[in-house]
């Protein structure tokens, strides 16, 4: 069958019929717009699925901005299709520069939004650094990425928060499936498709261990690979040793590995000393948020000759002969190589869910009573978001009874009967 014009020239199509959640949410609120009169920031990889998201505020009444959050991972066509509706804004266009795209994000912090939904504490940390006039009148925020989190936790620490922030990256509905299932599939998805280089058989190093490295490390030996974790936390490191993987120091790893993935949140996890005792062959690839996990310029420095020979590798030649491959330039390796399309839309469905529900809750719901500071999302609205995921699976779980519920609160329990 022939498509329609609408499906054919609709970039976001094919995501909206994966993200059901955010379908019900635009079903649920399309008629009463609870964010009305509220402008919503918005910050991500401007690929389909984000799109969905962008469109689902706007359906709930919100007008919506939105920006990068990484220059490189920009879809065009969905840019285009989402600045062309009313009450949407770009502060976006694909092969922007990384100095196009900060100043873009400026741009927008200028319009003075009411609540910002960000990824790597791109906006917000811009809005206290550079525009506080701006941040003293945002109601709040939400945060989707580790290393944002991380940046956040700083800032809070240092007592510079303006706003209350949902910390959307540690909600279970989050890390136990965008972290460990989207990362880890998606990662080692797009290096299989940019090097066209089994996996299988190949010693795989994972850089980090918490749900993004957890994730990539399980997915790479269940397609085969001889997994080893290099972790800095005693503890991630024996949870990787009762895991079944090899823990090594990145010492100990870089003379054996053939794949190098680093997911730390960190600067630096691979520089020259690991450089120097690198196989001839080695791949590098980096799923963390931010560029800086690989040290680009100590790789730049020891090369005599850089070449790509495929697209999205960049092969950088040793004085010995030997060869490193670094893919995506050492950017997030999901979202920037040339084939990449993020995660999965079913597991991305539930993470903008969570987004969506931060944003309604400090504006339309019990949040907006938060004082500034860095808080978890509410037990309950992540239990809803599950619920509502398991309803698009079509899943059945059971309740808990009458006295299974009693036995939950009885501490003393002297006997079986209530």
């Amino acid at each position: 069958m022939t498509p329609t014009p609408s499906d054919a020239d609709d970039p976001l199509s094919w995501a909206r019929e994966h993200t059901p959640i955010l379908r019900s949410f635009q079903d649920e609120y399309g008629e009463t717009r609870p964010l009305e009169d509220y402008t919503v920031a918005f910050a991500s990889h401007l690929e389909p699925k984000s799109g969905v998201a962008i469109e689902t505020l706007r359906a709930a009444g919100a007008e919506v901005l939105f920006t990068p959050s990484e220059p490189q991972s920009t879809h065009g066509p969905v840019v285009k299709e989402l600045d062309a509706r009313d009450g949407i804004t770009a502060f976006a266009w694909e092969g922007m520069t990384d100095e196009e795209f900060d100043a873009a994000q400026h741009d927008l912090l200028e319009r003075e939004p009411d609540f910002i939904l960000d990824d790597g504490c791109e906006l917000i940390a811009k809005v206290h650094a550079d525009h506080r006039d701006v941040a003293a009148d945002v109601i709040g925020g939400g945060e989707q990425t580790t290393a944002g989190i991380t940046r956040l936790e700083a800032m809070e620490d240092e007592g510079v928060l303006e706003f209350p922030v949902y910390g959307v990256n540690d909600t279970p509905m989050k890390h136990f499936f965008d972290n460990v299932h989207g990362t880890g599939e998606s990662s080692l998805t797009n290096i299989a498709i940019t090097t066209n280089a089994i996996i299988s058989g190949k010693d795989v190093v994972v850089c980090g261990y918490g749900y993004c490295g957890r994730g990539i490390a399980r997915k790479a030996r269940g397609m085969g690979a001889q997994t080893i974790v290099t972790e800095v936390d005693p503890r991630k490191a024996l949870q990787a040793h009762m895991d079944g993987h090899r823990v090594m120091s990145m010492a100990e790893a870089t003379e054996v590995g053939d794949l190098f993935i680093t997911a730390t949140g960190n600067r630096e996890v691979m520089r020259k000393e690991h450089f120097e005792a690198m196989q001839d062959g080695a791949t590098l690839a980096n799923s963390g948020h931010f560029d800086v996990e690989i040290a680009l310029d100590d790789l730049e420095a020891m090369a005599e000759e850089v070449t790509t020979p495929k697209e999205g590798v960049t092969q950088y030649q040793m004085s010995d002969g030997r060869r490193l491959n670094l893919l995506a330039e050492g950017r997030l390796v999901n979202l920037t190589g040339p084939y990449s399309q993020g995660h999965p839309a079913e597991v991305i469905d539930t993470t903008h869910a969570m987004m969506f529900i931060a944003a309604h809750d400090m504006l339309a719901g019990d949040g907006d009573a938060l004082t500034p500071g860095l808080y978890n999302i509410p037990d309950r609205l992540d239990r809803a978001v599950a619920e509502r995921k398991l309803e698009t699976l079509g899943v059945s779980i059971d309740e808990m009874t009458e006295s299974q519920r009693a036995y939950g609160k009885e501490w003393e329990h002297p006997d079986s009967s209530f």
